[in-house]
Protein backbone atom coordinates (compact mmCIF):
# COMPACT_ATOMS: atom_id res chain seq x y z
CA UNK A 1 0.00 0.00 0.00
CA UNK A 2 1.79 2.98 -1.21
CA UNK A 3 1.50 6.39 1.15
CA UNK A 4 -0.32 9.15 -0.72
CA UNK A 5 1.34 12.23 -0.50
CA UNK A 6 -1.87 14.11 0.00
CA UNK A 7 -2.45 13.32 3.69
CA UNK A 8 0.91 14.68 4.19
CA UNK A 9 -0.02 17.71 2.44
CA UNK A 10 -3.55 17.98 4.43
CA UNK A 11 -1.51 16.94 7.96
CA UNK A 12 0.86 20.08 7.47
CA UNK A 13 -1.10 23.11 7.96
CA UNK A 14 -2.57 21.14 10.73
CA UNK A 15 0.06 20.42 12.58
CA UNK A 16 1.52 24.17 12.01
CA UNK A 17 -2.04 25.11 13.57
CA UNK A 18 -2.00 23.24 17.02
CA UNK A 19 1.56 23.86 17.48
CA UNK A 20 0.75 28.26 16.89
CA UNK A 21 -2.81 27.66 19.33
CA UNK A 22 -0.30 25.83 22.12
CA UNK A 23 2.52 28.69 22.11
CA UNK A 24 -0.19 31.24 21.95
CA UNK A 25 -1.62 29.51 25.33
CA UNK A 26 1.81 29.16 26.82
CA UNK A 27 2.93 32.35 25.90
CA UNK A 28 -0.87 34.29 27.44
CA UNK A 29 0.06 31.58 30.35
CA UNK A 30 3.60 32.83 30.92
CA UNK A 31 2.61 36.73 30.68
CA UNK A 32 -0.25 36.18 33.07
CA UNK A 33 2.25 34.69 35.76
CA UNK A 34 4.60 37.28 34.72
CA UNK A 35 1.86 39.66 35.13
CA UNK A 36 0.49 38.32 38.68
CA UNK A 37 4.08 38.37 40.35
CA UNK A 38 5.51 41.79 40.46
CA UNK A 39 2.21 42.90 41.36
CA UNK A 40 2.66 40.11 44.20
CA UNK A 41 6.29 41.87 45.11
CA UNK A 42 4.96 45.15 44.99
CA UNK A 43 2.30 44.69 47.33
CA UNK A 44 4.68 42.77 49.36
CA UNK A 45 6.86 45.88 49.27
CA UNK A 46 3.67 48.76 49.83
CA UNK A 47 2.84 46.76 52.51
CA UNK A 48 6.45 46.63 53.89
CA UNK A 49 6.30 50.19 53.80
CA UNK A 50 3.35 50.56 55.74
CA UNK A 51 4.95 48.48 58.06
CA UNK A 52 2.19 45.91 58.02
CA UNK A 53 5.01 43.39 57.99
CA UNK A 54 2.91 40.31 58.37
CA UNK A 55 0.75 40.92 55.23
CA UNK A 56 4.01 41.75 53.95
CA UNK A 57 5.31 38.24 54.81
CA UNK A 58 2.30 37.37 53.15
CA UNK A 59 2.58 38.87 49.97
CA UNK A 60 6.27 37.87 49.40
CA UNK A 61 5.99 34.31 50.00
CA UNK A 62 3.11 34.38 47.24
CA UNK A 63 5.59 35.91 45.06
CA UNK A 64 7.99 33.40 45.68
CA UNK A 65 5.69 30.48 45.25
CA UNK A 66 4.87 32.47 41.48
CA UNK A 67 8.34 32.78 40.47
CA UNK A 68 10.15 30.29 42.53
CA UNK A 69 13.80 31.17 40.38
CA UNK A 70 13.72 34.87 41.18
CA UNK A 71 16.47 35.39 44.17
CA UNK A 72 15.50 38.86 44.67
CA UNK A 73 12.45 37.44 46.08
CA UNK A 74 13.58 35.16 48.27
CA UNK A 75 16.26 38.05 49.36
CA UNK A 76 13.51 40.20 49.80
CA UNK A 77 11.81 37.91 52.25
CA UNK A 78 14.62 36.20 54.37
CA UNK A 79 15.50 39.91 55.04
CA UNK A 80 11.89 40.56 56.18
CA UNK A 81 12.08 37.56 58.45
CA UNK A 82 15.35 38.67 60.01
CA UNK A 83 13.53 41.93 60.73
CA UNK A 84 10.68 40.45 62.11
CA UNK A 85 12.86 38.30 64.45
CA UNK A 86 11.98 34.91 63.01
CA UNK A 87 15.32 33.77 61.99
CA UNK A 88 14.70 30.23 61.66
CA UNK A 89 12.24 31.09 58.46
CA UNK A 90 15.11 34.17 57.60
CA UNK A 91 18.02 30.80 57.92
CA UNK A 92 15.78 28.08 55.74
CA UNK A 93 15.23 31.14 52.82
CA UNK A 94 18.70 31.48 52.89
CA UNK A 95 19.57 27.94 53.05
CA UNK A 96 17.12 27.20 50.23
CA UNK A 97 19.26 29.95 47.84
CA UNK A 98 22.86 28.04 48.54
CA UNK A 99 20.95 24.65 47.55
CA UNK A 100 20.29 26.22 44.01
CA UNK A 101 22.32 24.76 41.41
CA UNK A 102 22.14 27.19 39.06
CA UNK A 103 22.87 29.88 41.44
CA UNK A 104 25.69 32.59 40.25
CA UNK A 105 28.43 33.21 42.51
CA UNK A 106 27.72 36.38 42.97
CA UNK A 107 24.32 35.22 44.09
CA UNK A 108 25.77 32.97 46.11
CA UNK A 109 28.22 34.83 48.20
CA UNK A 110 24.99 37.21 48.86
CA UNK A 111 22.98 34.64 50.28
CA UNK A 112 26.09 32.82 52.18
CA UNK A 113 26.34 36.84 53.93
CA UNK A 114 22.66 37.39 55.01
CA UNK A 115 22.92 33.52 56.18
CA UNK A 116 25.54 34.55 58.70
CA UNK A 117 23.89 37.58 59.06
CA UNK A 118 20.86 35.76 60.30
CA UNK A 119 22.92 33.72 62.41
CA UNK A 120 24.55 36.79 63.85
CA UNK A 121 21.37 37.92 64.87
CA UNK A 122 20.28 35.29 66.56
CA UNK A 123 22.65 34.71 69.11
CA UNK A 124 24.53 31.63 67.49
CA UNK A 125 27.79 32.93 67.13
CA UNK A 126 29.43 29.36 66.26
CA UNK A 127 27.60 29.17 63.43
CA UNK A 128 27.34 32.64 62.64
CA UNK A 129 31.64 32.73 62.59
CA UNK A 130 31.68 29.54 60.03
CA UNK A 131 29.20 31.39 57.81
CA UNK A 132 31.46 34.50 57.72
CA UNK A 133 34.64 32.75 57.34
CA UNK A 134 33.18 31.14 54.19
CA UNK A 135 33.17 34.36 52.72
CA UNK A 136 36.89 34.69 52.50
CA UNK A 137 38.02 36.69 49.13
CA UNK A 138 34.66 37.18 48.29
CA UNK A 139 32.95 40.95 47.64
CA UNK A 140 31.74 40.42 51.21
CA UNK A 141 35.36 39.60 52.79
CA UNK A 142 35.65 43.37 54.41
CA UNK A 143 32.03 43.01 55.85
CA UNK A 144 32.96 39.42 57.20
CA UNK A 145 35.84 40.70 58.64
CA UNK A 146 34.29 43.36 60.25
CA UNK A 147 31.49 41.79 61.43
CA UNK A 148 33.69 38.62 63.11
CA UNK A 149 35.64 41.74 65.03
CA UNK A 150 31.87 42.47 66.52
CA UNK A 151 31.21 39.05 67.11
CA UNK A 152 35.01 38.34 69.01
CA UNK A 153 34.00 41.21 70.95
CA UNK A 154 31.25 39.70 72.16
CA UNK A 155 32.26 36.70 72.74
CA UNK A 156 35.41 37.97 74.53
CA UNK A 157 37.66 36.28 72.48
CA UNK A 158 40.16 38.80 72.43
CA UNK A 159 43.07 37.28 71.06
CA UNK A 160 41.01 36.72 67.81
CA UNK A 161 39.64 40.28 67.72
CA UNK A 162 43.43 41.13 67.39
CA UNK A 163 44.24 38.50 64.74
CA UNK A 164 41.01 39.97 62.68
CA UNK A 165 41.84 43.34 63.25
CA UNK A 166 45.52 43.02 62.71
CA UNK A 167 44.28 41.68 58.88
CA UNK A 168 41.42 44.43 58.52
CA UNK A 169 44.78 47.42 59.10
CA UNK A 170 46.62 45.53 56.74
CA UNK A 171 44.21 46.04 53.49
CA UNK A 172 44.01 49.34 54.56
CA UNK A 173 40.35 49.21 56.22
CA UNK A 174 41.35 52.09 58.37
CA UNK A 175 43.46 52.24 61.46
CA UNK A 176 42.75 49.54 64.51
CA UNK A 177 45.63 50.39 66.66
CA UNK A 178 43.10 52.04 69.49
CA UNK A 179 41.09 48.43 69.69
CA UNK A 180 43.62 46.24 69.37
CA UNK A 181 45.13 48.05 72.44
CA UNK A 182 42.22 47.68 74.52
CA UNK A 183 41.97 43.89 73.03
CA UNK A 184 45.54 43.35 74.96
CA UNK A 185 44.38 45.31 77.72
CA UNK A 186 41.38 42.83 78.44
CA UNK A 187 43.77 40.05 77.79
CA UNK A 188 46.16 41.48 80.40
CA UNK A 189 43.62 41.85 82.81
CA UNK A 190 42.32 38.48 82.29
CA UNK A 191 45.66 37.15 82.89
CA UNK A 192 45.91 38.82 86.14
CA UNK A 193 42.65 37.70 87.36
CA UNK A 194 44.29 34.65 87.02
CA UNK A 195 47.40 35.41 88.55
CA UNK A 196 49.68 34.91 85.37
CA UNK A 197 52.15 37.91 85.98
CA UNK A 198 54.13 37.27 83.12
CA UNK A 199 51.31 36.89 80.35
CA UNK A 200 49.85 39.68 81.94
CA UNK A 201 53.22 41.94 81.58
CA UNK A 202 53.38 40.71 77.88
CA UNK A 203 49.99 41.66 77.21
CA UNK A 204 50.21 45.29 78.51
CA UNK A 205 52.80 45.68 76.72
CA UNK A 206 52.18 44.39 73.46
CA UNK A 207 49.03 47.27 74.22
CA UNK A 208 51.48 49.86 74.38
CA UNK A 209 53.21 48.77 71.59
CA UNK A 210 50.24 48.92 69.33
CA UNK A 211 48.97 52.15 70.72
CA UNK A 212 51.70 54.49 72.27
CA UNK A 213 49.43 57.07 72.56
CA UNK A 214 46.46 55.35 74.25
CA UNK A 215 45.51 56.30 77.50
CA UNK A 216 44.07 52.83 78.60
CA UNK A 217 47.27 51.18 79.03
CA UNK A 218 48.84 53.79 81.10
CA UNK A 219 46.08 53.79 83.06
CA UNK A 220 46.33 49.70 83.38
CA UNK A 221 49.83 49.81 84.17
CA UNK A 222 49.70 51.84 87.15
CA UNK A 223 47.01 50.35 88.88
CA UNK A 224 49.36 46.98 88.48
CA UNK A 225 51.77 49.23 89.98
CA UNK A 226 49.46 50.39 92.97
CA UNK A 227 48.94 46.99 93.29
CA UNK A 228 52.47 45.85 93.94
CA UNK A 229 53.19 48.56 95.99
CA UNK A 230 55.56 50.32 93.63
CA UNK A 231 54.54 53.82 94.23
CA UNK A 232 57.71 55.36 92.38
CA UNK A 233 56.56 53.37 88.78
CA UNK A 234 52.84 54.31 89.51
CA UNK A 235 53.89 58.45 90.00
CA UNK A 236 56.52 57.72 86.66
CA UNK A 237 53.61 56.03 84.64
CA UNK A 238 50.55 58.90 85.73
CA UNK A 239 53.20 61.18 85.29
CA UNK A 240 53.37 60.46 81.60
CA UNK A 241 49.25 59.91 81.64
CA UNK A 242 49.08 63.55 83.15
CA UNK A 243 51.15 65.01 80.08
CA UNK A 244 49.50 62.97 77.66
CA UNK A 245 45.67 62.69 78.40
CA UNK A 246 44.83 65.35 81.23
CA UNK A 247 41.64 64.55 81.02
CA UNK A 248 41.57 61.20 81.22
CA UNK A 249 43.97 61.43 84.48
CA UNK A 250 41.26 62.49 86.32
CA UNK A 251 39.88 58.80 86.23
CA UNK A 252 43.36 57.91 88.82
CA UNK A 253 43.84 61.17 90.33
CA UNK A 254 43.11 60.16 93.78
CA UNK A 255 45.30 57.13 93.76
CA UNK A 256 47.97 59.26 92.25
CA UNK A 257 47.93 61.92 95.53
CA UNK A 258 47.90 58.24 97.52
CA UNK A 259 50.71 56.98 96.19
CA UNK A 260 52.74 60.11 96.11
CA UNK A 261 52.09 60.26 99.87
CA UNK A 262 53.44 56.93 100.21
CA UNK A 263 56.44 57.21 98.26
CA UNK A 264 57.52 60.97 100.41
CA UNK A 265 56.50 62.95 97.05
CA UNK A 266 53.45 64.75 98.31
CA UNK A 267 55.23 68.29 97.95
CA UNK A 268 55.96 67.64 94.47
CA UNK A 269 52.71 65.98 93.30
CA UNK A 270 51.08 69.04 94.59
CA UNK A 271 52.31 71.44 92.65
CA UNK A 272 51.93 68.87 89.53
CA UNK A 273 48.21 68.91 90.53
CA UNK A 274 47.38 72.13 90.96
CA UNK A 275 49.06 73.36 87.21
CA UNK A 276 47.40 70.29 85.84
CA UNK A 277 43.41 71.78 87.53
CA UNK A 278 44.83 75.81 86.38
CA UNK A 279 44.91 73.83 82.93
CA UNK A 280 41.88 71.26 83.04
CA UNK A 281 39.50 71.85 86.54
CA UNK A 282 37.58 69.06 87.46
CA UNK A 283 36.26 68.05 90.98
CA UNK A 284 38.29 64.60 90.97
CA UNK A 285 41.78 66.89 90.55
CA UNK A 286 39.84 68.57 93.82
CA UNK A 287 39.80 65.81 95.78
CA UNK A 288 43.27 64.67 94.94
CA UNK A 289 44.86 68.16 95.69
CA UNK A 290 42.79 67.84 99.41
CA UNK A 291 44.18 64.25 100.17
CA UNK A 292 47.74 66.39 99.99
CA UNK A 293 46.89 69.25 101.11
CA UNK A 294 44.23 68.54 103.72
CA UNK A 295 44.11 72.36 105.72
CA UNK A 296 40.40 72.80 106.32
CA UNK A 297 40.97 76.63 105.20
CA UNK A 298 42.61 75.81 102.06
CA UNK A 299 40.47 73.53 100.68
CA UNK A 300 37.16 75.68 101.89
CA UNK A 301 39.15 78.27 99.55
CA UNK A 302 39.47 76.17 96.61
CA UNK A 303 36.24 75.04 96.43
CA UNK A 304 34.93 78.35 96.84
CA UNK A 305 36.94 79.20 93.86
CA UNK A 306 35.90 76.40 91.97
CA UNK A 307 32.38 77.48 92.82
CA UNK A 308 32.47 80.70 91.51
CA UNK A 309 33.46 79.25 87.87
CA UNK A 310 32.28 75.75 87.90
CA UNK A 311 28.94 76.09 89.91
CA UNK A 312 28.07 72.29 90.12
CA UNK A 313 26.12 70.53 93.12
CA UNK A 314 29.19 68.36 93.92
CA UNK A 315 31.33 71.58 94.88
CA UNK A 316 28.07 73.07 96.55
CA UNK A 317 28.03 70.34 98.55
CA UNK A 318 31.79 69.35 99.57
CA UNK A 319 31.57 73.33 100.72
CA UNK A 320 28.67 73.25 102.70
CA UNK A 321 30.06 69.88 104.73
CA UNK A 322 33.33 71.38 105.16
CA UNK A 323 34.30 71.56 108.84
CA UNK A 324 34.33 75.21 109.33
CA UNK A 325 31.21 75.94 107.70
CA UNK A 326 29.99 77.81 110.98
CA UNK A 327 27.23 79.18 108.94
CA UNK A 328 25.18 75.81 109.42
CA UNK A 329 24.26 74.05 112.69
CA UNK A 330 25.50 70.18 112.40
CA UNK A 331 22.07 69.07 111.49
CA UNK A 332 21.86 71.42 109.00
CA UNK A 333 24.51 71.21 106.90
CA UNK A 334 23.75 67.14 107.32
CA UNK A 335 20.52 67.83 105.79
CA UNK A 336 21.80 70.29 103.20
CA UNK A 337 24.34 67.64 102.05
CA UNK A 338 22.31 64.59 101.93
CA UNK A 339 19.53 66.68 99.74
CA UNK A 340 22.27 68.24 97.10
CA UNK A 341 23.98 64.90 96.90
CA UNK A 342 20.86 63.14 96.32
CA UNK A 343 20.36 65.86 93.63
CA UNK A 344 23.52 65.70 91.98
CA UNK A 345 23.80 61.89 91.71
CA UNK A 346 22.55 61.65 88.31
CA UNK A 347 25.14 64.07 87.48
CA UNK A 348 28.07 62.21 89.07
CA UNK A 349 27.39 59.47 85.63
CA UNK A 350 30.04 59.22 82.43
CA UNK A 351 27.75 59.54 79.18
CA UNK A 352 29.13 57.96 76.27
CA UNK A 353 28.48 60.52 73.59
CA UNK A 354 27.88 57.75 70.80
CA UNK A 355 24.69 56.43 72.00
CA UNK A 356 24.00 58.67 75.31
CA UNK A 357 24.76 55.19 77.35
CA UNK A 358 24.88 56.47 81.44
CA UNK A 359 26.95 54.84 83.93
CA UNK A 360 28.53 55.61 87.19
CA UNK A 361 31.64 53.70 86.68
CA UNK A 362 33.40 54.49 83.79
CA UNK A 363 34.04 51.93 80.71
CA UNK A 364 36.37 51.74 77.85
CA UNK A 365 33.90 50.17 76.30
CA UNK A 366 30.35 51.10 75.87
CA UNK A 367 27.51 48.65 77.50
CA UNK A 368 25.04 49.82 74.72
CA UNK A 369 26.66 50.37 71.61
CA UNK A 370 29.80 49.01 72.24
CA UNK A 371 32.10 51.76 70.61
CA UNK A 372 35.81 51.85 72.51
CA UNK A 373 37.01 55.45 73.91
CA UNK A 374 32.95 56.83 73.88
CA UNK A 375 33.10 57.65 76.95
CA UNK A 376 34.94 61.36 77.50
CA UNK A 377 36.24 60.95 80.96
CA UNK A 378 34.66 63.52 82.84
CA UNK A 379 31.61 63.47 84.61
CA UNK A 380 28.29 64.76 83.05
CA UNK A 381 28.66 67.67 85.75
CA UNK A 382 32.57 68.83 84.48
CA UNK A 383 31.34 68.93 81.11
Amino acid sequence: MGFDLQWLLLGLPLTFALGWLASRFDLRQWRREQKDSPKAYYKGLNLLLNEQHDKAIDAFIEAVQQDPDTSDLHFALGNLFRRRGEFERAVRVHEHLLQRADLPRSERDRAQHALAQDFMKAGLFDRAESAYLALDGTAFDTEARLALLTLHERSRDWRAAVEVAAKLENRGIGSFASRIAHYWCEIALEADIKQQTTDADTALQRARDAAPQAARPLVLAGERAVRRGDHAEVLSVWGVLMVTHPNAFNLVASDYAASALAAGDGPAALERLRELYRRTPSMDLLDAIALLDPAPEHQRERLLAHLRSHPTLSAAKALITQPDAASFTPVETQTLGDAIGRAAQPLHRYRCAACGFEAKLYFWQCPGCLNWDSYPPQRLEDL
